[in-house]
């Protein structure tokens, strides 16, 4: 079976940036399991991905625009100290989950100064190439049941 939408798709993968460093991988562990053409995946993986089948491996770059995006100045902020109350002490690198006009979005301190914390919504991998190594290692239909959740449910999937 051919990798298409709706499909159930188990991928071993590794994940480098540009200067070859190993973002993420499967390696060691369960493989990746993704329903096809749900947004599961970064556009652009899913796009390479498509027609492919069991057994078959690939190398593809995923550029920022198919990947995690270009980096947008105005998701970069100044916030007062005080809407971090109840936080003892504020780091760089910390993550929070804040409300958007975009809905809830994960937010990175990348500055603390004495009143205000600045504060990154652009995904940590934005602006970035993506290199994926891909090996597909298993592709089956969905169920009903996934297709109308929108992911996969079972080993490796979807837990309710």
């Amino acid at each position: 079976m051919q990798i298409a939408k709706n499909a159930v798709v188990h991928i071993h993968y590794t994940l480098k940036n540009d200067a070859g460093e190993v973002l993420d991988s499967s390696d060691g562990s369960d493989p990746l399991v993704y329903l096809q053409g749900h947004g599961n995946l970064v556009v652009g993986l899913e796009k390479a991905l498509e027609g492919k089948k069991v057994g078959d491996s690939l190398s593809v770059s995923i550029p920022p625009e198919e990947g995690y995006g270009v980096r947008n100045t105005d998701l970069i902020q100044d916030v007062p100290r005080s809407a971090f109350e109840g936080v003892p002490k504020i780091e760089v690198g910390m993550q929070f989950h804040a409300d958007s006009n975009h809905g809830p979005r994960t937010v990175t301190v990348t500055k603390v100064a004495d009143d205000t914390i600045t504060v990154d919504g652009n995904h940590p991998l934005a602006d970035q190439t993506l290199h994926f190594a891909v090996e597909i290692v298993e592709v089956r239909q969905a169920s009903k049941e996934e297709l109308s959740h929108g992911h996969v449910h079972g080993p490796g999937g979807h837990h309710h």
